[in-house]
Parts: structure tokens; C-alpha cells; sequence
């Protein structure tokens, strides 16, 4: 029997894109004979809810159609699934957000087209997760492509209020004016592995995947099914310094810069000895005055279907 799908749309994604593409998934899905339910996101974290539904009422795959949010909740609520019991469950992503990152580090093409192909093909590959407390979720909050604290946690609170710039462009923007408004780094305790590092930290990139914001290479040698955290850790620099790195991350080689220091753990807790801790997980709020954050990957959680690397756009 052919493999059913429910498809979680989320309408506001990419200011209303996610509402105009619908018809096209549904024409594109339909011309590929493919079995599916769509739906509609209605509120926040409405698409873990159905996400759980869908898993538990024994679809195959659950497919969201979004941007990094969309496909945050959607993972949430397989991981809810799973808890529960229920683990025959896949997750699929067809893009139309504003940075689409934990698709890229999973595989997953960027267009309408080639996402729909790849559901078709059905290609699935186990994923890590990772999984974060404090903040706004003392009990927990799964995420799929990294945490990041810090500079670009503000960075994408600015983002999220522009009104007509998308992707890579608008993070950018964001970027340039967060120089101005944050960068007074907090003292913050880093704890991995078997290190301490305590140091003013303009930013903490905890890494699942490659990507944030878009075109921001994070950690451009990660992979997400090898049990490991990819870090990235900038200590604080002067705001023309900032405006180097920023070109640095976007080329993937700011690990030749002494003001970053790399490393790979199973778990990570950032603890602000002064100042405050901004955070986000897959582009969602974890906190704008944090504490405390702790986070742990869990491996090989999930299937995703995904495009083969030689395939992927």
C-alpha cells in the first residue's frame, strides 16, 4: 500500500507565502498520485499538536510545509510521539520559510518541485536530535538544527520584525543593525565534554546541522546523524571586528579566526555568570533574558526523507 501523508501547512510562513503555496502542493502532490490530508496550522505549536495526532492515528509520514519553525514544531510533536510509544513515523519538509536551514542540513531541496520528488522517492536517513532545557521550557524543547546564543539569537529577533525582506538578505540586514544594538557580550561558563571555558561570549552556536539565517555556515563540516554537537564559540571582539566575521560565517572559514574556538560534545550547558543569555532553537524563542541552558543530542531519533547528496539543490 502506498505511503500516507499528512501534510501540516503553515499559511503564515514566509509573511503568507506558506498560504499561496498550497495550491501548488496540492497539484504537485496529486499530479505524483501521492496519498495525503493537508491541513492548516492555526496557532503556535498547533502543528506539534497535529504532528502527534497524525503519528498516532498511524500515518506513515508527516510532512511539514513551512520554514524552520513549521518543521521545529513538526518535529516536537513526533518526538511527543515517540515518548508515547509510537515510532513508524517519518517527517518530510517541503520549504517555503525564510531560511529553511534544518532542511538544508537534512537534505532536503529548497524548491517546491524537488522537495515533492524527493517525498515521492521516499529516501530516509535517521537523524539526531537535540534537545534543550531553560528558558521558556524548563520541561524541554527537541530541535533538529542548532541553538544559537547570543549575537545571532538577536540577530534573528531583529529579523522576525522586518516586513519585506526574506532569507539571506534579511539576516543580513538584521545582522548589520544587531552590530549596533547588541554587542556587549554577556560573561558566560561554557561546559562540553571534558571543558570550562569562562569568557565574555558574543555568541554560542550549539550545532546539529550546518546552517542558520539562511547562509550563515555555522558549522559547514557537521553532520546530523553522528551522535555529536558541532560548537562554534565566538568570544567578544570589537563591532568592526563583528562585520569581519560575519563575512567569515558566511564562507564557512571563521575557524581561522582566534576569536573563535571549535568542538564537538554530546552535551553542552551555557551558563551566564553576568549579563543574560538570548537564545533561540531552530529560529524559535528559547528566551530573551536566559540563565541557564543545557542541551544533549539524542541519537539516530528520527527518519527524515530527504534527496540523495549527488541530488540535492
Amino acid at each position: 500500500m502506498a505511503t500516507r501523508y499528512k501534510i501540516i501547512a503553515n499559511p503564515a510562513a514566509g509573511r503568507g507565502i506558506g498560504e499561496q503555496a498550497i495550491p501548488k502542493v496540492t497539484h504537485l502532490l496529486n499530479e505524483h498520485g501521492v496519498r495525503f490530508e493537508i491541513v492548516r496550522t492555526e496557532r503556535p505549536m498547533h502543528a506539534a499538536d497535529l504532528a502527534h495526532e497524525a503519528a498516532s492515528a498511524g500515518y506513515e509520514a508527516v510532512v511539514a510545509v513551512g520554514g524552520d519553525g513549521t518543521a521545529n514544531e513538526v518535529l516536537n510533536g513526533l518526538m511527543r510521539a515517540k515518548q508515547a510509544g509510537v515510532d513508524t513515523c517519518a517527517m518530510g519538509i517541503l520549504c517555503v520559510g525564510r531560511g529553511n536551514d534544518f532542511a538544508y542540513g537534512a537534505g532536503i531541496p529548497g524548491n517546491l518541485e524537488a522537495g515533492c520528488d524527493a517525498l515521492v522517492q521516499g529516501h530516509r536517513r535517521k537523524l539526531d536530535v537535540g534537545k534543550v532545557t531553560g528558558g521558556l521550557y524548563p520541561e524541554g524543547r527537541y530541535f533538529g538544527n542548532g541553538v544559537g546564543i547570543g549575537f545571532d539569537a538577536v540577530v534573528g529577533f531583529v529579523a522576525a520584525k522586518a516586513k519585506y525582506l526574506r532569507g539571506l538578505p534579511n539576516y543580513l540586514v538584521a545582522a548589520l543593525k544587531t552590530m549596533f544594538l547588541y554587542y556587549k557580550a554577556p560573561l558566560a561558563r561554557i561546559e562540553y565534554g571534558d571543558q570550562s571555558i569562562t569568557q565574555p561570549s558574543l555568541m554560542v552556536s550549539v550545532m546539529n546541522g550546518r546552517r542558520m539565517g539562511g547562509g550563515f555556515m555555522m558549522a559547514p563540516q557537521a553532520q546530523p546523524d553522528d551522535g555529536l554537537f558541532d560548537l562554534c564559540l565566538a568570544r567578544e571582539v570589537s563591532r568592526a571586528r563583528i562585520l569581519g566575521l560575519i563575512l567569515r560565517f558566511m564562507q564557512g572559514t571563521q575557524a581561522t579566526q582566534d576569536a573563535i574556538r571549535t568542538g564537538q560534545a554530546q552535551c553542552v550547558t551555557v551558563t551566564a555568570i553576568s549579563g543574560v543569555l538570548p537564545a533561540h532553537a531552530d529560529g524559535e524563542t528559547l528566551c530573551v533574558e536566559g540563565q541557564r541552558l543545557e542541551m544533549s543530542i539524542l541519537p539516530r531519533q528520527i527518519d527524515i526523507i530527504h534527496q540523495p547528496e549527488e541530488k540535492t539543490q
